[in-house]
Formats: structure tokens, C-alpha cells, sequence
């Protein structure tokens, strides 16, 4: 096993007024030369959105985006002719393909929306742009790790362009577990939302995250009152 940690405070740090944001990897004025993707992985952003404020239109075009809100509600609109509301509990997934605008509000007039916003690079390129929103409501478990992504429409969660798998984790209790990746020769991003886990003696406290690879499988200890996100993504695509 090969692994890679990312305290919480190496990430990028940029604060708009509107906007604070932190970046597991390079993104917009901070650059990283160490720090630019993990495999199909380009942008993991951990976003905070004022009250009432939000990204105006801008292109997406050959990319997959998923947006996680973990606090309060985004509203959405695209070129595609979606207008929607995602809130606490669902996951958006964007297949940009041959190109969209969308732009993404904050729906609340009085606190801030905070979310996860990942971008990976697809597998097949200038396909037509699609879009899904789900509930993980009815999918979600205690204390075991939950599949939200994956590369196939019938598999539970929603799909994508690429040999992903995403899983969460809603721990309120120490746990035991283990993950097996979904393709040999995959890494896995772990990010620690909340709370704390340890993997091959590595401690993960709050945002804190861990890529994995050349392994099969990854055994995790896992904290009480801890929340995960694993990404399990082609390393060379």
C-alpha cells in the first residue's frame, strides 16, 4: 500500500467575501505543482457560500461534477434547462460533455450554505451533456460505507463517465470496516468530513484527507460521530 496525506490547513485557501473555499488541489489563483489531481480526481472544493450570493453563469465543458451540499440548500439553473433545488441529504451530478452554463445560489436569505464540489475527468469525451440529482435518504446506512457513485446506470447511487465509485460513511459509533476497491490498479481519495478515522496508522481528523493506492483493499477505525467520503478513481486514464 502507497499512501499520500493532505492536512486540512496544507490546502488551498482563498476568501472572496461571498466565498470562502479550500482546495485539495489546484484550482483558480492557487497552484500546486504536487498538488494538481489524484488520477481522474481534478477538484475537490470545500466550499462556503454567503447568505444570498452564489457563482453567476459560467461553461463547464468534458468534465463530471458532483455537488454535495452539507449544510442548507443551492439553487440551480443550466443551460440544459434545469432549474432545481439541491438540498442537505442530495448529491447533483453534471455530465458537462460537449458543454453547459449553469449557475448555482445560495438559497437561504439569512446563513450560509456550505458544500463539497468535485470535478473528474471523464472517459469518453464530447458525449451529450446530462444532469441527476438523487436523495440519499432511502441509501444511507449507520456505520458502514454507502455507495452514491458509480460507472453503471442501474447500480444504486447515481452514474458517471469514468470507472469511479464514490462511497459515504455516517459513523455514530467507533467502527471496524473495510473497503475493497471497485477496479484493480484504482486509488482512493478518503476525505474525512467530520470527526476522526485512522488507515494504515495514519491519523484523519476533520478535513484532513488520504489518497491510497496499490492495494485491493483499505481497513479503516473509525471514530464515533465521524462522516467519510471515499473517491475511488482510475490512477492513469
Amino acid at each position: 500500500m502507497k499512501t499520500v496525506y493532505h492536512a486540512a490547513a496544507t490546502r488551498g485557501h482563498q476568501d472572496h467575501g461571498w466565498l470562502k473555499a479550500n482546495h485539495s488541489f489546484s484550482f483558480a489563483n492557487w497552484h500546486n505543482p504536487e498538488r494538481v489531481h489524484f488520477g481522474a480526481l481534478r477538484v475537490l472544493n470545500d466550499d462556503y457560500v454567503a447568505a444570498g450570493t452564489g457563482f453567476g453563469t459560467h461553461p463547464h465543458d468534458n468534465m463530471e461534477i458532483i455537488t454535495i451540499p452539507l449544510v442548507g440548500d443551492l439553487t440551480h439553473q443550466d443551460s440544459m434547462g434545469h432549474s432545481a433545488v439541491i438540498c442537505e441529504g442530495d448529491i447533483q451530478v453534471i455530465s458537462a460533455g460537449t458543454g453547459i452554463y449553469h449557475s448555482e445560489q445560495n438559497k437561504r436569505q439569512d446563513s450560509q450554505v456550505e458544500l463539497l464540489q468535485l470535478w473528474l475527468f471523464p472517459n469518453e469525451q464530447n458525449v451529450s451533456p446530462r444532469y441527476d440529482q438523487i436523495s440519499i435518504r432511502d441509501i444511507k446506512k449507520e456505520n458502514a460505507f454507502y455507495q452514491i457513485l458509480s460507472p453503471n446506470k442501474e447500480d444504486e447511487g447515481s452514474w458517471i463517465y469514468q470507472d469511479a465509485w464514490m462511497h459515504l460513511g455516517d459513523f455514530t459509533q467507533e467502527t471496524k470496516t473495510s473497503y475493497l476497491l471497485g477496479k484493480p490498479n484504482n486509488g482512493v481519495y478518503i476525505f474525512v468530513i467530520e470527526g476522526s478515522a485512522q488507515i494504515d496508522g495514519q491519523t484523519l481528523n476533520k478535513r484532513d484527507a488520504l489518497g491510497v493506492w496499490d492495494t485491493a483493499s483499505i481497513d479503516f477505525n473509525v471514530a464515533k460521530d465521524s462522516r467519510i467520503l471515499l473517491i475511488d478513481v482510475p490512477l492513469k486514464f
